[in-house]
């Protein structure tokens, strides 16, 4: 029960918890089945180890990739939609300022920077927005690779389809990044994780959380 200093709020709308987990399981089946694909030929001189794949060969891993990439697509497209037509971007990733920016990565390292559940700090920001520009790449650099003659002109676009291959691996690699640190951020406040599940947070009457629910 809210005591007199808190009250429930929604600050994760069920579209937007509902279009996160699908997200999830979507880049998980594409990182995994990418890295069969990566496997069968490739770009550096490593390969990933079989029981972080999936599709067991590579026609099977090529099958898992477009079906979760379809998924990540049409997902992707309802997310944005609605973070365009309802103001989600706006509200949580905008305005992003280069001296929010440098002061919230001070407060981070030193770690001071403190979390209140349904605001995004600078970091935040700016990691949530170079996420979904990640996936404009891997997307456009994919179908690159997927279909290299009928989309010859986005071929051409990335300078030939050696390059598109290696755009397309740093891009699912930054993606990667995103979520080892995004994982790591819940580990060290877990409190963030049952909004995401239920949608509703504490509203705290004063201007700082309680002392539980900030960084160490």
């Amino acid at each position: 029960m809210a005591t007199a200093d808190q009250t429930r709020r929604i600050i994760h709308p069920l579209l937007v918890r509902v279009a996160h987990w699908i997200n999830a399981f979507a880049i998980v089946c594409m990182v995994m089945s990418g890295w069969a694909i990566y496997n069968a030929s490739p770009l550096f001189g490593f390969d990933f180890p079989r029981w972080a794949t999936l599709g067991g060969w590579l026609g099977g891993a090529i099958a898992w990739h477009l079906a979760a990439m379809w998924l990540l697509v049409v997902n992707g497209l309802v997310y944005l939609g609605y973070g365009l037509l309802a103001g989600h971007f706006r509200r949580h990733f905008l305005p992003l300022r280069v001296r929010d920016l440098l002061r919230d990565v001070k407060d981070a390292l030193t770690f001071k920077l403190a979390h209140q559940p349904g605001i995004y700090n600078a970091v935040q920001r700016l990691m949530y927005i170079a996420v979904l520009l990640l996936g404009v790449l891997v997307v456009a650099s994919g179908l690159s690779i997927w279909k290299p003659v009928q989309l010859d002109s986005l071929v051409d676009l990335f300078g030939g389809y050696d390059v598109a291959r290696r755009v397309h691996f740093v891009a699912m690699a930054g993606i990667v990044a995103f979520v080892v640190v995004h994982l790591a951020l819940v580990l060290i406040v877990p409190s963030t994780l049952l909004p995401m599940l239920s949608g509703r947070a504490p509203r705290y009457a004063g201007k700082k959380p309680p002392k539980q629910e900030q960084q160490a």
